[in-house]
């Protein structure tokens, strides 16, 4: 990128639908890293953009989207396995995360020590029932960048 221009094709978000879109916006930027860049409302529904703060290199964005059309349909798309994830720099991390979620009720897997290339997680469910996982040592990020030469 140059100048902030687009150059090249990339990901750069995750949609998903919620039934209450203040509560997930508040699980997300309560139990998560992530905060709120912005929030849009028209005749269709209301939605928000989440990202880690200060990710401008390689900005990826959660969307929460709200259709009033689609109130009262089924929600949490990401059960029982499927999940989004986010890395941590320390077990003692992945301990916290699943303390908040004990905390307030939604714990979906207690922090266990899985396997390579998986590490140590733990899991939350978000107020539409997705799962959220948290994790260590399992080099997502790290690997990435040294397989593209960062």
């Amino acid at each position: 990128m140059t100048d902030g221009q687009l150059t090249e094709a990339r990901w750069t978000h995750l949609a998903l639908p919620t039934g209450d879109l203040d509560a997930a916006i508040a699980f997300y930027t309560t139990m998560t890293p992530l905060t709120l860049v912005e929030r849009f409302a028209d005749d269709a529904g209301r939605s928000a953009w989440l990202s880690n703060a200060g990710q401008v290199q390689t900005p990826m964005v959660l969307v929460l989207v709200s259709f009033d059309a689609e109130a009262g349909g089924e929600l949490g798309l990401l059960r029982p396995f499927a999940h989004l994830g986010i890395e941590v720099p320390s077990r003692a991390d992945v301990d916290a995360a699943a303390e908040r979620g004990r905390a307030a009720g939604c714990l979906h897997w207690e922090p266990r020590q899985m396997p390579g290339p998986v590490g140590y997680i733990c899991a939350l469910t978000d107020p539409d029932g997705n799962v959220v996982e948290f994790s260590h040592g399992q080099k997502v990020f790290s690997s990435v960048r040294e397989k593209w030469g960062v």
